[in-house]
């Protein structure tokens, strides 16, 4: 990782794969959807770890070394020359091993209301009428509000990404961490991205958030996911606007936990675009 290293974490549905797509643009910038580095680096730290008997010869340099080589034996190839920013909602999770690992690296974290984040994910099943979803274990049965307290609970999709972000928020690495809307992205990408430059130190690059080009390995992920249009970015972008499908008691039970709207409760270290 000579170039360097950031990461994208934050909630599902909050703009994390429009924010690498505009990323994208920037020759010097390499940026993609959730990405397998988080899991081969869970999966290292268990063969490193006393469940494995041989980790008794195992100290915490090669530990290190080892843990830092799952970045560095994916992007070898695929980006050798650019800044590299690693999608995964684990790894405000992960601080107290990344600071360690990459000192300058930071954390850009995604967030969107989650009661719209959940509706999304409800549209996105309805109109994917004939598709069970790998989201729900392509599970044919249940109901809006099952499907509700499965994304919600600890380790469901928007629940485990929700405490995720709360525990790198309120950790001892905050500072790392730079929150950006999707109400921000989509509304002014340009200025957003600006905070963004700055945040990491970068020199600006001219953006057109007017002509974006598509990741076709984003669709055909969300085609074997059984969820077509999950990772799906407009050709530019826009403010979306349409009226919620959850019902309304759904809607409200989660429309109040976007917390980094009240600034009592953001730590001062941590920047909100």
């Amino acid at each position: 990782m000579d170039n360097g290293i950031h990461f994208i974490a934050g909630l599902p549905r909050a703009g994390s794969t429009l924010l690498s797509t505009l990323l994208r643009q920037n020759p010097r910038f390499a940026a993609s959807m959730t990405s397998p580095v988080g899991a081969i680096f869970n999966a290292m730290m268990t063969a490193t770890s006393a469940r494995n008997e041989g980790a008794v010869f195992i100290d915490d340099d090669q530990r290190q070394r080892l843990l830092r080589a799952c970045f560095d034996a994916y992007y070898a190839d695929i980006h050798p020359t650019q800044l590299v920013f690693d999608t995964n909602r684990q790894w405000t999770t992960k601080l107290p091993a990344l600071s360690q690992l990459f000192p300058k690296a930071k954390v850009i974290c995604c967030v969107r209301n989650p009661a719209a984040i959940i509706d999304s994910i409800e549209s996105l099943i309805r109109r994917n009428a004939f598709e069970l979803s790998g989201i729900f274990n392509y599970d044919p049965g249940g109901t809006v509000y099952s499907r509700v307290e499965a994304l919600a609970k600890g380790d469901g999709m928007t629940g485990y990404a929700y405490q995720a972000l709360r525990e790198g928020i309120y950790g001892p690495h905050a500072d790392r961490l730079l929150l950006v809307r999707y109400e921000s992205l989509t509304a002014n990408p340009l200025g957003t991205l600006a905070a963004i430059y700055d945040f990491l130190g970068e020199e600006w690059f001219a953006h057109d958030p007017e002509h974006i080009e598509p990741a076709y390995d984003m669709i055909d992920f969300d085609m074997r996911l059984g969820t077509p249009g999950l990772h799906h970015v407009r050709s530019a972008v826009r403010v979306e606007k349409r009226a919620p499908v959850l019902p309304p008691d759904l809607y409200a039970k989660f429309e109040h936990d976007a917390f980094w709207d009240d600034p009592t409760q953001i730590p001062p270290t941590v920047r909100v675009v």
